[in-house]
């Protein structure tokens, strides 16, 4: 959407009561703008990223193309898709820590910075990395943004749906180059774990791979979709042939971008 688009439909005259929400990812940016007082309207654009150019000189690329980025907001949440996140349990976790936790599952990587979320209703801490230049340019722009590991909205969001009814649930998020998978039984976490596939048949094999190591019910046991569905109906027909509860969720897209709203 074109900056002057953007501007017709909200009035920044009352940036300050906003919400703005940030996604990164590699396949590109995602920007929310939540407006509480008008019936809880959001609104949703994407920026397509240059592959050749690093995440920081594509968001520098960004601020300087959309005027709506330089306003100032009452609140902005940026979250970085990515599989490099790990969890562990609240009772666990010692900040100091934090940084050997998550290089005990990912690769060290130079200029990344680690951060953390502590989701209290779900007694987990999600601990993940976000590349330094990219953390250092948007700490400059926004000194009191919040930063988030895409699982964290999920998790919160997931948990709470996963209450209704006896069934264990597992709900997959797609994105254009992996799968992440979240698994509840009646608000309990029981897993959560991302993995790199860009083809169907690879997103099935994952989802029936962990839906058999957590030994679900083909019959009662839940499946639900969301995120980049592209192959839904494909993905929907194999998957239907192991499992007979498979849905997708509605919105299908930008759930993340939603729950985020009610991180704390």
């Amino acid at each position: 959407m074109p900056d002057r688009a953007i501007a017709e439909t909200i009035d920044f005259g009352k940036s300050e009561q906003y919400t703005l929400s940030i996604r990164l990812s590699t396949d590109g940016f995602s920007f929310s703008i939540y407006n509480p007082i008008n019936d809880n309207s959001q609104s949703l654009f994407e920026k397509e990223v240059d592959t050749s150019l690093s995440l920081t000189a594509n968001l520098k690329n960004v601020f300087h193309e959309s005027d709506f980025l330089s306003y100032s907001y009452k609140r902005v949440n940026i979250m970085i898709a990515s599989k490099r996140f790990t969890m562990i349990p609240l009772e666990l976790f010692e900040e100091e820590q934090a940084e050997l936790l998550f290089y005990h599952n990912h690769q060290k990587r130079e200029n990344e910075i680690v951060m953390y979320n502590i989701l209290k209703k779900n007694n987990v801490v999600v601990i993940f990395g976000i590349d330094k230049s990219t953390y250092t340019f948007l700490n400059e722009q926004y000194p009191e943004a919040r930063f988030y590991s895409q699982s964290t909205p999920l998790i919160e969001y997931f948990s709470i749906k996963s209450r209704l009814g006896n069934s264990k649930k597992m709900y997959a998020s797609v994105r254009k180059d992996a799968i992440d998978i979240y698994c509840f039984e009646r608000g309990q976490l029981l897993l959560a774990n991302s993995f790199e596939c860009m083809q169907t048949e690879d997103r099935i094999y994952y989802l029936l791979y962990v839906w058999k190591q957590l030994e679900f019910n083909q019959e009662r046991d839940e499946l639900h979709l969301t995120g980049t569905l592209s192959d839904k109906e494909t993905l929907m027909n194999e998957l239907k042939k192991f499992i007979l509860q498979v849905f997708i969720m509605n919105p299908a897209n930008n759930i993340d971008m939603q729950a985020l709203l009610t991180c704390e």
